[in-house]
């Protein structure tokens, strides 16, 4: 009877042991540049929000960066601008999004040297930009509605954190920027010379997931959800808090972060599923109009298939 006993636990200990290892799924990782609509998410894990042992946020210097990660493995999930996600599904990398952060409605700006009034004073001018970013599509449609193409303006390769840097030194005299640097530059005198207002759903920022990790991380993606939409709860209920938090990381005042969000609109769980669900149009349509509009400005060589590039099953339930 002990023996039998004994064979028992003997044979049922290392299958145990297998069940336990297949239950701890490997390490979600996130890549996300300084942003204030993934701001949110960066606020979940100073709330300690997020399980550090299942998930770690990498701070990106620029989204090509991100692109790369993504491109390389050595992140599962990567913020995004919706036509950064078309670059990527253009490139091979099989990325879905699974969240819609938010839509551009003013915090992405072109940053010009006071005595600049106009759009169509950048001609001949050193516009800094992020060619392979949003920055990139924000410069087009900005000289697009001062009747200039690219080829009138001199591109200086600039990424977010180098904004300021190149704006002091006199490198450059206008910078395709976005928030919180456009609030930097502006506090060192900076023109808002134009910004994403003028183009409606142009820039949507999203996050991008390896397909590979839907089924190798699918309860850290949901934990990672759950811990954005309780922070955009935390941002709504107490918002003074919230800014408060923010804004070091932001490099902004208390006041500045909550001009800068003013700026973008949050998408909460609700307007996520509006966007993401089967059978829903909002996001089909907008990444159409992105991919057409990148394509006739030759950012991207071919549009990929773009029916089924977007989920909502890692959503929390909700209203």
């Amino acid at each position: 009877m002990e023996r039998r006993r004994f064979l028992s636990i003997g044979t049922l200990a290392p299958l145990a042991g297998l069940l336990g290892c297949e239950e701890r799924e490997p390490l979600l990782r996130v890549s996300g540049i300084t942003w204030v609509g993934y701001e949110p998410l960066f606020l979940a894990r100073q709330l300690q929000l997020l399980p550090p042992d299942r998930i770690r946020l990498i701070d990106s210097p620029s989204n090509t960066n991100s692109l790369m990660q993504l491109a390389t493995g050595e992140v599962e999930a990567a913020t995004l601008t919706l036509d950064e996600f078309i670059l990527a599904r253009a490139g091979g990398i099989p990325v879905q999004v699974a969240l819609v952060f938010d839509t551009s409605q003013g915090a992405d700006v072109v940053m010009s040297r006071p005595e600049i009034t106009t759009v169509s004073q950048l001609a001949g001018r050193r516009i800094g930009v992020e060619e392979t970013a949003a920055g990139a599509l924000m410069l087009r449609k900005s000289l697009e509605a001062a009747d200039l193409s690219p080829d009138d303006v001199i591109r200086v390769p600039l990424i977010g954190g180098q904004h300021l840097a190149a704006f002091r030194s006199g490198r450059v005299d206008a910078v395709i920027s976005y928030e919180p640097y456009a609030s930097r530059l502006e506090s060192i005198g900076a023109r808002r010379l134009h910004d994403s207002s003028a183009f409606p759903g142009l820039i949507v920022d999203v996050l991008a997931v390896h397909e590979r990790a839907f089924s190798q991380q699918p309860q850290a993606l949901r934990a990672l959800f759950n811990a954005h939409f309780e922070a955009l709860s935390v941002l709504r209920a107490n918002p003074g808090r919230a800014y408060r938090l923010m804004a070091p990381r932001l490099g902004l005042t208390t006041e500045e972060a909550r001009r800068a969000f003013e700026g973008i609109r949050l998408f909460d769980i609700s307007a996520n599923r509006e966007w993401l669900d089967a059978s829903a149009q909002p996001f089909r349509q907008a990444a159409t109009d992105v991919a057409r509009i990148m394509q006739a400005n030759a950012l991207v060589d071919h549009t990929p298939p773009l029916s089924a590039v977007a989920t909502a099953r890692f959503l929390p339930e909700g209203p």
